[in-house]
């Protein structure tokens, strides 16, 4: 997953650094390790709104509002009475991935529709775990934005 996210970036001429660490398990982890301020982590999350999985992403230091989440939804017309967080077995299933490892990448890396907040906007570049608990990437959310194919809301907590 490390490389097919390099590979992808280079594709696409996007300057990034690498950086390999220790295993991280929280974002908390992640920032101090890699030196960053913890709302320049990317956190992505797997989370099931009626029959699907979304990837939505948003900055470390914020909490996900599944009620705005499903207000999104309702909105654009779609089901979304049943929501939850995928399962460590379903996110392995669908990502190959553990929890902490998610790279903040639908398709092509990830086969799956992405969601960015709004706060995660407010950085001038992003870092994040890359496919691995021991391998992040740094890049600029300029760059990020322009190569994720997103849809952008506002889902965190107020």
């Amino acid at each position: 997953m490390f490389d097919k996210i390099k590979s992808f970036l280079n594709e696409n001429r996007v300057s990034f650094e690498e950086k390999e660490h220790a295993i991280t398990l929280t974002s908390e982890d992640s920032a101090r390790i890699r030196g960053d301020q913890l709302s320049a982590g990317a956190k992505a999350i797997l989370y099931k709104v009626q029959d699907s999985f979304y990837l939505f992403v948003l900055a470390a230091n914020e909490k996900m509002d599944t009620k705005k989440i499903k207000e999104y939804f309702k909105g654009k017309g779609l089901k979304a009475k049943k929501t939850r967080f995928a399962s460590t077995n379903e996110l392995l299933e669908m990502t190959g991935l553990v929890p902490g490892s998610v790279p903040p990448f639908g398709r092509p890396i990830l086969d799956i529709d992405l969601y960015v907040d709004l706060s995660l906007l407010a950085n001038e570049f992003i870092s994040f775990n890359a496919g691995s608990l021991t391998h992040s990437i740094k890049m600029s959310l300029n760059d990020y934005m322009e190569i994720n194919g997103a849809t952008i809301f506002n889902f965190t907590a107020d």
